[in-house]
């Protein structure tokens, strides 16, 4: 299967962020961007799971993720 191309347009501040990430990190734009999109689904999905919980952990008295890490260690 042909791998997709996607084309964007970027604003300065977003264009100045990518370029210095490119030179810490020696990745090329290209691989920085799919990185980036390969976490957003997953950052968005952990998110909306979050809000689901917390009622739960409130309910619990877990109000911080301090609360939740002594709870399991």
């Amino acid at each position: 299967m042909k791998p997709a191309t996607l084309t964007i347009r970027l604003d300065k501040n977003l264009n100045a962020l990518l370029s210095k990430a490119n030179k810490r990190s020696g990745k090329n734009r290209s691989e920085i961007a799919r990185e980036a999109l390969r976490r957003q689904p997953r950052l968005q999905q952990f998110e909306e799971l979050r809000k689901r919980i917390m009622p739960f952990a409130e309910a619990w008295g877990l109000l911080t993720d301090e609360d939740i890490f002594s709870k399991i260690s």
